[in-house]
């Protein structure tokens, strides 16, 4: 067994797709596949199971696996070990960051971070908190920016800035009335908050002090646009963090956003990374980049 083996085990508990996996790899699905059943051969097991239609990992191919991205996990930090040698600001990096964030801080600094840092290749990744967490502890991922701290002891994280909450409401609410809107002024029951899956929704239901989501709401969208949108269409209010107030959420004339006038109506964003990450100069130069490029609406920390 060698470590090409390892990673065609992991394109294939990837993709569920021999197929694919060869893609994948650059190697044919015959070479794949004969690899396959030689480190099957070799350790007495099956590792995947196969039809006509589909593969799946066999009990002792969802132990294996995860053996596998550990072994290859050890390999990439040997070989980005050396690459930090020669130049830790120079090579591969993969960054990722939740929908609520990219596309709004993105755009902010990754021109900056090519100036800074000429002889690294960005490579971006926009997922869910859940996602990119595993992304990072499976080696797919360098750094993800997020808005949760890390809860893995694998992880560990740089704070980046704190972002404010801003209400959106239709012109004709009641809230309009109201100067200095706090948190306790929110009609809870008409809040639209984001899909299940998103940081953004606990947030803005922690906030609020809501145990769950109001029942009977018209939708549970997966981009702050949406629910912007739906407040348009007089459908209920919503809460969205300070920097997605850029991407225009006022244009529509039937809304009003405001600021909530609440010192706990914020979140915390974090550069998370692999404790066993061996380019530790390339993060805190990251986090550097980010923070010097914040706009004024974000506390820099």
């Amino acid at each position: 067994m060698n470590i090409r083996d390892l990673e065609y085990i992991r394109a294939v508990a990837r993709t569920t797709h021999f197929g694919k996996a060869a893609k994948a790899c650059n190697v044919s699905q015959p070479a794949l596949s004969g690899r396959i059943k030689k480190v099957e051969d070799e350790l007495g097991v099956k590792l995947f199971e196969r039809d006509n239609r589909s593969v799946r990992l066999t009990e002792i191919g969802r132990q294996i696996v995860p053996l596998a991205d550990e072994a290859l996990n050890v390999v990439d930090n040997i070989r980005l070990t050396a690459e930090s040698v020669r130049d830790p600001l120079s090579g591969q990096f993969k960054i990722g960051a939740i929908p609520t964030i990219a596309p709004y801080l993105i755009p902010h600094f990754v021109r900056q971070s090519r100036d800074a840092l000429p002889g690294l290749k960005m490579r971006f990744q926009e997922d869910i908190t859940e996602r990119l967490n595993q992304a990072l502890l499976n080696g797919q991922t360098d750094a993800a920016i997020l808005a949760t701290p890390p809860e893995h002891p694998k992880l560990d994280s740089i704070r980046l800035y704190d972002e404010p909450f801003w209400v959106i409401f239709p012109k004709g609410h009641s809230l309009r009335t109201i100067r200095g809107i706090k948190t306790k002024d929110l009609p809870v029951d008409e809040l639209l908050l984001l899909t299940d899956g998103h940081c953004f929704r606990d947030q803005a239901m922690d906030v609020c002090k809501l145990s769950s989501a109001p029942e009977g709401r018209p939708i549970q969208a997966t981009s702050l646009a949406t629910l912007v949108n739906m407040v348009a269409a007089e459908q209920g209010i919503t809460l969205v963090p300070a920097m997605a107030m850029q991407d225009g959420p006022t244009k529509h004339s039937v809304v009003i956003a405001e600021k909530l006038d609440d010192k706990k109506a914020y979140r915390r964003i974090y550069l998370t990374f692999r404790k066993s990450y061996p380019r530790l100069q390339l993060i805190e130069k990251m986090a550097d980049v980010i923070r010097a490029n914040l706009p004024d609406s974000v506390t820099k920390l």
